[in-house]
């Protein structure tokens, strides 16, 4: 698959999730499940992640919430380590998990809060 929204949707995913992450998942995509990481490289990425008229730093606000509240525990812990690369601070992300407790509920929070912890338990050891 080639198009101008998806090679936008390629390159926002390797910059915000890393390159090595995204050529992985392609790598390991076979004829089933192919389709599914071109659909989401060209609509999430692409045509969403794509758009202008909200920053990455607010679009990963965002993502965090949303995903903390839909209990996607993988995907958290991706989207907390892209949203620390688009400036989201963990004091905010801290702030957007406390929320996240009030208004989905405590476990909700407290998973988050775990899940958190291993990603930035993971960057920190990434970096030295």
């Amino acid at each position: 698959m080639t198009n101008d929204v998806f090679e936008r949707g390629l390159a926002i995913r390797k910059d915000v999730l890393g390159a090595e992450f995204v050529e992985k998942s392609f790598a390991a995509a076979d004829d089933f499940n192919r389709p599914m990481q071109e659909l989401v490289t060209e609509y999430c990425w692409g045509a969403v992640w794509g758009r202008e008229d909200l920053s990455r730093k607010t679009r990963s606000m965002l993502n965090l919430a949303m995903i903390s509240c839909l209990n996607r525990p993988h995907e958290l812990k991706m989207h907390v380590k892209g949203a620390l690369k688009n400036g989201v601070n963990r004091d905010e992300i801290r702030e957007i998990f406390m929320q996240v407790a009030i208004y989905a509920g405590i476990p909700a929070g407290v998973d988050s809060f775990r899940i958190a912890r291993e990603a930035f338990a993971e960057v920190d050891s990434a970096k030295g």
